[in-house]
């Protein structure tokens, strides 16, 4: 299959960066910005994206469709993307590249193929791929290897087999990691500065575990405003480990983190608009002081 024409759902800042990365390399880009938030269509303004108004005429465009959105409406917009396929009888490859659970693939894939769609697995790990960043797309499933045309020097497109369901388990894998660690430590810093004891600690972790304190309080800065996104994803997580056959609790801790995150003014800060000047010790400091923002925000 040739690809010309790629569909990104949304064109949040994950799907943004991948959305420009795709245009610069040939792709013709598009979305579609009916009943989008004001934040999603002046991110796919900026990105130059071709709105195509409904997910009806994004199927009936493109060759590839690649969900990048809040694992929380993956599922979702599954069910959309499906109902469109349905209507009109159009069958694009459906790429989920959401951290999702297999089991939530699985059941996004019966969905997608009971319309008359292809699906394939997919898993982005790395950051938005702006300026000298880069980032990996996983892809399983029995069509994956047609998106190795998607690559880029900026995007690695890395097959791992042809089963549904691999590159979502290494997603979960890599992120329990990744912002399983950053839910734990922040929890304790937060904890010793409010029982009196953070420049003790911060004293003993910089002798003995300075490069993970150092990569902590680095990582710390941008990530408030994406915490909402990772409550589904650190569900996904327990999701995934409880049918490993281990416990799910560690990651349901790690959402009810992320939960309070989220519900604080920090937390309801876009990428965009969130403090640059400040840092991961800032963060803490507000954290530990904070009390959650209950006033609702507009995040696209």
């Amino acid at each position: 299959m040739k690809i010309e024409n790629i569909g990104v759902m949304s064109p949040g800042d994950m799907g943004q960066a991948v959305a420009q990365q795709l245009k610069t390399k040939g792709f013709t880009v598009c979305t579609a910005l009916d009943q989008r938030s004001a934040r999603s269509k002046a991110l796919a303004q900026q990105a130059g994206l071709a709105d195509v108004g409904s997910i009806a005429r994004l199927t009936e465009r493109c060759e590839v469709i690649l969900s990048i959105m809040n694992p929380g409406a993956a599922l979702d917009f599954a069910t959309a993307a499906a109902q469109a396929l349905s209507a009109t009888r159009r069958s694009p490859l459906f790429v989920d590249c959401n951290a999702i659970a297999p089991g939530t693939m699985q059941a996004i894939n019966a969905k997608i193929t009971a319309a008359g769609g292809r699906c394939v697995d997919a898993s982005i790990i790395g950051p938005p791929p702006r300026g000298a960043a880069k980032t990996w797309l996983y892809v399983s499933g029995a069509e994956a290897r047609e998106l190795e045309q998607l690559a880029t020097p900026q995007i690695t497109v890395r097959v791992l087999s042809d089963r549904l369901g691999d590159a979502s388990a290494i997603k979960m894998c890599y992120g329990a990691m990744n912002k399983g660690m950053i839910a734990m430590v922040l929890e304790l810093l937060i904890a010793a500065r409010r029982l009196g004891v953070d420049a003790a600690l911060e004293a003993q972790l910089k002798e003995t575990h300075r490069d993970i304190y150092d990569r902590i309080i680095g990582a710390l800065p941008v990530m408030p405003p994406k915490a909402y996104r990772w409550v589904p994803e650190m569900l996904q997580i327990a999701q995934t480990f409880e049918s490993a056959g281990m416990t799910p609790r560690m990651f349901q801790g790690a959402a009810d983190m992320y939960e309070f995150i989220a519900a604080t003014a920090l937390g309801k800060e876009t990428p965009e608009s969130r403090d640059k000047s400040r840092g991961g010790k800032d963060v803490v400091r507000l954290l530990a002081a904070s009390k959650p923002d209950t006033s609702s925000g507009d995040r696209g």
